[in-house]
């Protein structure tokens, strides 16, 4: 999850610049400012934390999450009234 400033048009090209970065290394927009990607295990989860780390922005908030299989799938999607589940289950989520 993130909050980056974009206020000014050089903020505002620097988050689209990390969202498109976001996108390269396989993460799923969510949200706007929210984005998750599959990683099997912790350990493979630490070279996506180094890479969001070395192209995070100067400026700006970024928070990292971690959900296990079972707590990303209980996870209620309300869209037009209607209740989803998530059709496919991972074995772990990163939240970013």
């Amino acid at each position: 999850m993130f909050d980056l400033p974009t206020d000014t048009p050089q903020e505002r090209k620097h988050a689209t610049q990390f969202r498109d970065f976001l996108q390269k290394k396989g993460f799923t927009m969510a949200q706007f400012s929210v984005y998750f990607r599959f990683t099997g295990s912790r350990e493979e989860s630490r070279k996506y934390v180094t890479a969001v780390k070395k192209n995070a922005p100067a400026v700006g908030d970024i928070c990292i999450l971690f959900f296990t299989d079972k707590q990303f799938g209980d996870i209620i999607h309300i869209k037009n009234r209607k209740s989803d589940s998530l059709s496919e289950k991972m074995l772990q989520y990163e939240l970013f």
